[in-house]
């Protein structure tokens, strides 16, 4: 199998969301959930884990934006990583003491995550990866499981803890992000094929995982919202675009030469190229480095 095209390393740089309402969003983002405020101009906002910091997170308000359908392509989640699980249990232990309405609390062996939603109802996973030396593997591939997790453990350790709050620790970032396909074949010739991502999930029912480096996933898709569901209406809330950040311009240029001799979708974007997904997902790859756009 050739797996020259395959990146050597990537990560998840920063994601953008549609929301409905700015302010009500920062009241969650940066006011509840401790993210800090870089700039905020019009119906746009740009938040970071540490002061001054590079955003991970921007908001776009949408007039009269409308919920993103059910059976439809587009967020399942963003997944927010906190360095360690001690930073889980804070947050956790905020949200609780604020009421904040929790979706559900895993254990998938190689992290522990807590889902929720955003004040429209984008999904969130707040999440600490366990030492990847502890991570199961099977044939090639991570085991991941869904498991309960210990709620009780964790707010006992965040009692433990006797600091107060001053945000969400300034090592926090955007882990991954988990989206709804229309086709996991075509997800995975997309992120697999073009992209070069390795394939390194793909017995999880309705789902495949794609990562770099050898981590458990930095993209999953899902068909759960149904084979063949179409994107969101475009003023819907939910995703706008997620940035991957690979090695090199050289890496950005050989993504967009494999995309355009497989006739997808691209434009220039300013930091970056964005490739559209097939299902109507838009990813922004970047590089480490300033991206040149000419061929």
């Amino acid at each position: 199998m050739d797996t020259s095209h395959l990146l050597p390393d990537a990560r998840i740089g920063k994601v953008q969301l549609k929301v409905k309402d700015l302010e009500r969003s920062l009241g969650f983002y940066r006011d509840l959930l401790g993210l800090r405020l870089v700039e905020q101009a019009g119906d746009m906002a740009s938040l970071a884990a540490q002061e001054q910091g590079v955003p991970i997170l921007l908001l776009t308000q949408i007039p009269h934006a409308q919920p993103k359908p059910q059976r439809s392509t587009g967020l399942y989640h963003v997944a927010i990583r906190l360095p360690n699980r001690l930073e889980l249990a804070r947050v956790f232990r905020r949200l609780a003491e604020q009421r904040w309405p929790f979706h559900g609390f895993s254990d998938h062996k190689v992290s522990e995550a807590i889902y929720l939603p955003d004040p429209d109802g984008n999904g969130l996973e707040l999440y600490r990866d366990r030492p990847r030396e502890e991570w199961p593997w099977r044939d090639g591939q991570v085991v991941m499981r869904t498991d309960p997790l210990d709620v009780e453990a964790l707010l006992q350790e965040a009692a433990a803890d006797p600091r107060p709050w001053t945000g969400i620790h300034a090592d926090t970032d955007i882990g991954h992000v988990h989206l709804h396909v229309r086709d996991l074949d075509e997800a995975e010739a997309f992120y697999h094929g073009i992209l070069g991502l390795a394939v390194t999930q793909r017995d999880y029912p309705g789902a495949r995982f794609f990562a770099a480096a050898g981590y458990h996933h930095h993209v999953g898709t899902n068909i759960w919202a149904g084979v063949g569901a179409p994107p969101p209406p475009e003023d819907a809330v939910g995703l706008a675009w997620f940035s991957l950040v690979v090695p090199s311009p050289e890496s950005v240029h050989a993504i967009r030469a494999r995309a355009e001799a497989a006739s997808i979708p691209g434009r220039s974007h300013p930091e970056g190229w964005a490739l559209e997904d097939g299902s109507g997902n838009w990813v922004v790859v970047t590089a480490e480095t300033v991206y040149d756009p000419r061929p």
